[in-house]
């Protein structure tokens, strides 16, 4: 599963190539991680949204915990309670660079990007909803895992073509759900020496 990815153009530049309006105040950093802020394009506006739905959990003595971001959305849970209503209602694309998956032994894993050839961002199939904890809030829909990464992770992000952005944002769910395959061209592979646990970035900027 996705746990991390990295956004490295601009809202304005989001903005004309989704062709959306681009909300030049959003805070967001050019990695992110699972309850961190995002970019997504959602009903014709570039906006902010925190990456994970709230899961609120409950401690042994019937106490409240801390909600658990909930960042992905695999394509053969979308018709659960937890998903249904947002896969129905409330689709959005998430602009991506790259994205990471931890590869090694554990305790030693180390971080590999993966992208696409020509190093141009693309769109991932997102849902998002409006929760009470975090405001609005988006996750990433995937579907089963490239031939290059099969050696790491089993799953990937559902990336989607150009041509069918507007299928997937607007279209029925049974049209968007055709959408959901394994990205059928090839992939840019790059294995870095840093560490998966490693510290995750504190500050916060805008990318106007």
């Amino acid at each position: 599963m996705c746990n991390l990815y990295r956004m490295r153009v601009t809202t304005s530049e989001i903005g004309q190539i989704f062709d959306a309006i681009p909300d030049l105040g959003a805070n967001y950093g050019e990695e992110i991680y699972p309850g961190y802020s995002g970019l997504v394009v959602a009903d014709g506006q570039a906006q902010a949204m925190t990456w994970g739905f709230p899961l609120v959990l409950t401690g042994k003595q019937g106490q409240k915990l801390k909600p658990k971001p909930v960042n992905n959305a695999r394509t053969d849970k979308l018709q659960t309670a937890f998903w249904r209503d947002s896969f129905a209602r409330r689709r959005c694309l998430i602009p991506v660079s790259e994205w990471a998956e931890a590869e090694g032994q554990k305790g030693q894993m180390t971080r590999t990007w993966y992208s696409l050839p020509g190093g141009e961002s693309f769109a991932v199939a997102g849902v998002w909803r409006a929760t009470f904890e975090w405001g609005n809030a988006y996750s990433m829909v995937m579907t089963d895992g490239h031939l290059q990464m099969a050696d790491v992770h089993d799953r990937m992000p559902v990336i989607v073509m150009r041509d069918n952005w507007a299928q997937w944002a607007n279209g029925s769910p049974d049209d968007a759900f055709t959408l959901c395959q394994p990205w059928p061209g090839d992939l840019l592979v790059e294995r870095s020496a840093t560490l998966w646990a490693a510290a995750r970035p504190k500050s916060i900027t805008t990318l106007i």
